[in-house]
């Protein structure tokens, strides 16, 4: 599935759209360069699932756990992550294989402990089309 959004309130509405058809137990990747939107669709996800509290990157935390929506919302930012068990101390086997859904953004750095069935989420710009357009490509979306 391929997404092009206009501004960054379109960018948070696909990503509320993601979050209302989330499932428990799925595993998202987001990828993208600084400055992309990540962090505004990750928002989006969030109040898809009904999460109300202020979303941020947990870079320098590794996951941000939101327990207030319809179901938990795991946010990992894993690009300062040092080697596979910094993943291994925080116990991400619990996250990735639970009731909630994780969102991993930098996902590429820990594909090796990634599990078999994810949600890969890249999103790109291209100044041609403006400065707020974005391409979102989902694959691995059940059908």
């Amino acid at each position: 599935m391929i997404k092009e959004t206009f501004s960054p309130e379109e960018t948070f509405s696909f990503g509320k759209w993601i979050g209302e058809n989330a499932l428990p137990g799925q595993v998202y990747t987001l990828v993208g360069d600084l400055g992309v939107g990540k962090t505004v669709f990750t928002q989006g996800v969030a109040a898809g699932l009904g999460i109300t509290e202020p979303v941020n990157s947990p870079t320098f935390t590794i996951i941000q756990e939101y327990e207030t929506g319809r179901m938990p919302f795991y946010h990992f930012d894993v690009y300062r992550i040092g080697d596979i068990e910094e993943m291994e101390e925080i116990g991400y086997d619990d996250y990735f294989y639970g009731n909630g859904i994780c969102l991993i953004e930098w996902a590429n750095l820990i594909e090796e402990i990634l599990p078999e069935h994810i949600i890969e989420i890249t999103i790109e710009k291209n100044l041609e089309k403006g400065f707020d357009y974005r391409k979102i490509t989902v694959t691995g979306l059940p059908e």
